[in-house]
């Protein structure tokens, strides 16, 4: 277990209430806000605290009245103009002079690329420590201390990180990893509007253009069904299989990282310790072995199907459903069957 070094000295009983910081982008709230919540009500219920949402933006009403109703008990919204479109600095400062009014116990951020920019600056300016690439968030009831779990030394070993003398404890928790909240009509909080002191001399970058994803762009983490190729394809020429089978289900390619690194498909494409987390309905596994990097990302599926031909394969200790045999037997009959249905 890995202690956060002490930074001061602290009175830890002021510090109170689970916060999620949430994302939301040109107006769209960020599904990893939506499983942050989920895991933050757990983690408040057992604490017998509050789940509070901060979501900062302009003009965004709608999202923030949207999430009184995944069980939140407060959201409080950071409304001004120079938050518009995701700024570093400004929501950086406008999150950290709410934290340090506030005090909240524990913070969560989502481990996307905006919450990987903003959690480590605000960290460092409240000076407590900050655990990344969260995959589990436990408590310990003796003390209130959150157990914050995350792979380490390439995957290969879970490490438990606690933070026993600094507040707020702050974890940024990998997209795809928790369960969504449940939406109910009933709204049980309430939003309080906080206009952040911020200048426009302390925006450094201006924004000039908004390029939006392509049609054809991945998005694992939205994926309901997803079909994956590992280094078993043998080729690139493996992944056209696998899209024909994924087109018919309605569902997105993946790969192992061995198949990125082979140059068969896009880094985009990646599940696993270094790529994308994802939690599909059904994820079919194509040639994968089920290395323990890969299993990290993609094992909170509902329903694991495994294609191998070898018997042996350590995927086959963790899918639901296992075939073995020639994925290139295997799938085109799948396919024949899906036209036939």
């Amino acid at each position: 277990m890995v202690r956060a070094k002490v930074n001061q000295d602290i009175d830890l009983t002021s510090y109170h209430d689970i916060w999620v910081i949430g994302e939301q982008r040109e107006g769209k709230t960020h599904t990893v806000t939506i499983e942050l919540i989920g895991e933050g009500r757990k983690l408040a219920d057992k604490l017998k605290k509050k789940l509070i949402v901060v979501l900062a933006g302009n003009n965004i009403e709608n999202n923030v009245n949207e999430l009184l109703h995944y069980g939140v008990d407060k959201v409080y919204y950071l409304k001004h103009e120079l938050l518009k479109h995701f700024s570093t600095e400004g929501i950086t400062k406008a999150v950290t002079d709410l934290i340090l009014e506030k005090k909240p116990e524990i913070v969560l951020v989502g481990a996307t690329s905006l919450g990987r920019d903003i959690a480590p600056r605000i960290a460092g300016r409240i000076g407590t420590g900050l655990t990344a690439d969260c995959t589990s968030l436990e408590i310990d009831l003796t003390d209130n201390k959150i157990l914050q779990t995350r792979p380490a030394f390439g995957g290969n070993l879970m490490a438990t990180i606690i933070c026993p003398k600094n507040r707020p404890q702050m974890s940024t928790v990998r997209p795809g990893v928790m369960e969504k909240a449940k939406y109910s009509e009933e709204i049980r909080g309430e939003v309080e509007e906080i206009i952040p002191f911020l200048e426009t001399n302390l925006i450094r970058t201006k924004l000039l253009q908004i390029i939006p994803l392509k049609k054809n762009e991945v998005n694992l983490t939205e994926a309901q069904i997803i079909v994956a190729g590992g280094r078993g394809l043998k080729s690139e020429k493996g992944f056209t299989v696998l899209k024909e089978l994924a087109d018919k289900l309605g569902g997105e390619i993946a790969a192992s990282r061995a198949a990125v690194d082979s140059g068969w498909i896009d880094p985009h494409h990646q599940v696993g310790q270094t790529g994308t987390t994802v939690r599909p309905v059904i994820y079919i596994a194509c040639g994968i072995s089920g290395a323990i990097q890969h299993l990290a990302g993609m094992n909170e599926s509902k329903y694991i199907i495994a294609i191998n031909k070898d018997i042996n394969a350590p995927i086959f200790k963790v899918c639901d459903y296992g075939i073995v045999g020639d994925l290139y037997e295997v799938i085109p009959n799948m396919i024949k069957w899906l036209e036939n249905k």
